[in-house]
């Protein structure tokens, strides 16, 4: 009687490899075949010689997919009808990149390398022989196994396993041994008969080369490869829109090389995800690249583009416009509250300056977002700086065009990781892969993912590395399609130097630098404040946890900052100073009353020098700057320089904190800081509070830093067009609201050909174009 092995109570394997030790070849027939699952095996395979007569010959049948199964099973030819060379060779290419599929698949471990790299020896040295027969489906599964023995020379087993580990060892089969020596002859001529088919093919060196060239190499694959490989995964997208999208004709000789690029990639993400942002640095072209974008997507699905852009910027859009030729219209951003809901619909929103939305709670973002979402828009959005203060910048103009649940396809594994899905889940209550998820991130690895999926931004040193030529004199340039060349300019940064004096000079004083080092600056501290016996409320354990991360770095940034302010200018270090008293009594006003502390997202980044320079209570100053008419109210406020003062400010704007900018904050109850918090704010205020009355309004007529750079403008370069970049971009506007006198004096030499980006100027330093 044969013996049943179903591998429940008999398992094939034990009995397969008992058998094998005593052989010297053997024939295997499969209707599929695991690379992996040959190391169950492979040691009774080691010892043999090889070659005909000493070696595991191992057949595999193509297993049909269900249509084309069901295709041959109707078809009136003969079997041999749909086989030919061309077949052949198809379905011996499907089966190798199956097996290279099988390589992908779950997570490698050291015995699946092993075994990997055995095999592929085997086969090398002719121990293991594999073919291919393709005349029609194969699903036997037969193993037959000679060995040197004069009654039993040969056993079989016969039934439903695959040479697979599931197959050989786990899974319900059904199989019996064969010991009768006429039934064995007869299957082994079955065996031959197939194995030396005309369509029967040999892919014994192939499926070596797959091992090789996979994770299980023996061979290290050089850092560059790995590389290359990652390039070419990561940039997918981009390879994508290059392959996609054409230019309009009339953008022929207009386009630079790395502006044709930026234009279909931009295209792709918008074809994708319904928006991009086109965030180059300043002077690569965002306005035409952002015009032949609208173009590619008017001509490709016939529809019309609406520009929205700061008031200023209108003559150029509508030049731009026609020029062009873009079926649309130009609106500044300012009417758009009130000229949006009556206007018909566009399905390309085109938004220069696209940071001046990260204020979702303002006028303007809410008409814009409602007319994309309502209209179904595309959008494109343009600005050199999306990121200013906190990574919300980023968020709140993605959100213009994105849904607060949509599926984004990437989820933020850093926080994920830091907290755990489910507690994330529980605290949040917003799907993982969401962008409300991710702005509960504060880890940049987070915001660089999903930022990949929409962002298209280049500098200038990226641009001059990949895109610029050197000529024969080592003048570097950039190619039109049409193959002229327009030249790269170098920028070369020269320095004027003014004597500084008066007010300016009272600031650099030693009582003002004592007073700023000997600031205990316990906003940016809250972690040595913190009482341990409180118990913090929902959502607070974790703010209170990033508190304690923080300590001397932060300060001894925000002490830097404050440095690097007196050092630029004046102003721009009194209204530092005004905004730091005016947030420090936001805190004492809060914890006076018994209210939670607004804390907002500053780290360390934001106050390192190095990579940000805005000003890090910049907040408080900018409360009211969604719209011009919202400005307003604060334009007429004299400067903060009593107690008083400051008490009553910081009221009204903990008011509008709490009420309608409340998510730009998190909120922890005063009641988790101990009374030496309440004291140190209180005395670094009045010790700032006499540093502003002491040294008084700032005079700008006696600034010589900004009459040297009036100077530039009217008198050096007073026929040439120039550009003033500034640092400190809110400067303009202090937390009274105010501009200085002496910025709005310079302004009217713009009237000649200065183009200003921004209200405020943070030192002097001019570049030639050479």
């Amino acid at each position: 009687m044969p013996q049943v092995l179903d591998n429940i109570d008999e398992r094939l394997l034990p009995a397969l490899r008992k058998t094998l030790e005593v052989a010297h070849r053997a024939d295997f027939c499969v209707g599929y075949f695991n690379l992996r699952g040959w190391r169950l095996i492979d040691d009774l395979i080691a010892p043999w010689d090889g070659g005909d007569g000493a070696c595991c010959r191992l057949l595999v049948g193509m297993e049909p997919r269900p249509h084309e199964a069901l295709r041959t099973a109707l078809r009136l030819a003969g079997d041999d009808a749909g086989m030919d060379n061309r077949t052949a060779l198809r379905l011996k290419k499907e089966l190798a990149e199956g097996f290279r599929e099988q390589l992908t698949l779950g997570a490698p471990t050291a015995a699946d390398e092993a075994g990997l790299r055995r095999l592929a020896r085997q086969l090398r040295a002719g121990k293991v022989v594999v073919k291919l027969f393709c005349r029609h489906p194969l699903h036997a599964k037969l193993y037959l196994l000679f060995r040197r023995d004069p009654v039993t020379p040969t056993v079989g087993y016969l039934g439903s396993s695959n040479l697979t580990l599931s197959g050989l060892a786990s899974q319900g089969e059904l199989n019996v041994d064969v010991v009768d020596q006429d039934a064995c002859a007869k299957l082994a001529a079955w065996f031959d008969d197939r194995w030396g088919d005309h369509w029967c093919i040999d892919i014994t060196q192939e499926l070596a080369q797959i091992i090789e060239e996979s994770w299980a190499r023996e061979a290290l694959i050089p850092p560059h490869h790995i590389y290359v490989k990652m390039a070419y995964h990561l940039c997918e997208e981009a390879r994508a829109g290059l392959k996609e999208f054409r230019i309009p004709s009339d953008f022929g000789n207009e386009l630079l090389e790395f502006q044709t690029a930026a234009v279909k990639i931009a295209a792709h993400h918008v074809n994708k995800r319904g928006g991009v942002l086109i965030g180059d640095v300043v002077g690569l072209g965002k306005t035409l690249m952002a015009t032949a974008l609208a173009r590619v997507l008017e001509d490709d699905y016939g529809l019309e583009t609406l520009i929205i852009c700061p008031k200023n910027l209108v003559p150029m859009w509508e030049d731009y416009r026609t020029k062009y030729r873009l079926r649309g219209h130009v609106l500044s951003m300012s009417q758009a509250p009130n000229q949006l809901p009556r206007l018909r619909r566009y399905r390309i929103v085109l938004i220069d300056e696209s940071h001046n939305l990260r204020n979702r709670a303002g006028k303007r973002y809410r008409a814009i977002r409602e007319y994309i979402n309502k209209n179904d828009s595309k959008c494109i959005l343009l600005s050199a700086t999306p990121y200013n203060k906190t990574y919300r910048d980023l968020s709140s103009q993605l959100r213009l065009f994105v849904g607060e649940n949509e599926d984004l396809g990437v989820r933020p594994e850093a926080l994920l990781r830091e907290i755990g899905e489910p507690e994330f889940i529980r605290q949040h209550q917003a799907s993982p892969r969401s962008i409300a998820a991710f702005e509960q991130s504060e880890h940049a690895e987070d915001w660089r993912e999903l930022m990949r999926l929409y962002l298209v931004r280049r500098t200038r040193s990226f641009i001059e590395a990949n895109y610029a030529e050197v000529d024969q004199r080592g003048r570097k340039h950039l190619g039109f399609a049409d193959g002229s060349r327009q030249p790269f300019p170098s920028r070369i940064p020269k320095t004027i130097k003014v004597t500084v004096g008066g007010q300016y000079a009272r600031l650099f004083s030693d009582e003002v630098v004592q007073t700023i080092g000997g600031l205990n600056l316990p906003r940016y501290g809250l972690g040595n404040y913190v009482v341990e016996t409180t118990t913090p409320g929902p959502g607070e354990e974790r703010v209170l946890d990033d508190l304690s991360r923080a300590g001397k770095r932060l300060m001894g940034f925000c002490r830097t900052n404050l440095f690097k302010r007196l050092e630029s200018s004046g102003h721009a270090f009194l209204l530092s100073v005004e905004r730091h008293v005016l947030r420090n009594f936001i805190f004492i006003h809060a914890i006076e009353q018994g209210l939670p502390l607004p804390i907002g997202a500053t780290d360390a980044g934001m106050l390192d020098a190095q990579s940000y320079d805005g000003d890090a209570d910049a907040e408080t100053g900018d409360v009211f700057e969604d719209d011009d008419d919202a400005a307003t109210p604060t334009a007429d406020r004299q400067p903060l320089r009593t107690e008083a003062a400051f008490r009553e400010r910081a009221e009204e704007v903990y008011r509008a904190f709490a009420h309608d900018y409340r998510k730009r904050f998190r909120w922890v109850a005063a009641r988790h800081f101990d009374g030496d918090l309440l004291k140190a704010l209180r005395r670094d205020s009045e010790q700032l509070i006499k540093l502003l009355r002491d040294t008084g309004d700032w005079d700008a007529a006696t600034d010589a830093k900004l009459g040297a750079l009036e100077d530039l403008l009217r008198k050096t370069h007073g026929r040439s067009k120039v550009l003033v970049f500034t640092q400190f971009a809110s400067l303009g506007w202090s937390a009274s609201g105010r501009v200085p006198k002496g910025w709005r004096r310079m302004c009217a030499t713009t009237a000649s050909g200065c183009a200003t980006r921004r209200r405020g100027a943070s030192g002097i330093s001019t570049r030639r174009w050479r």
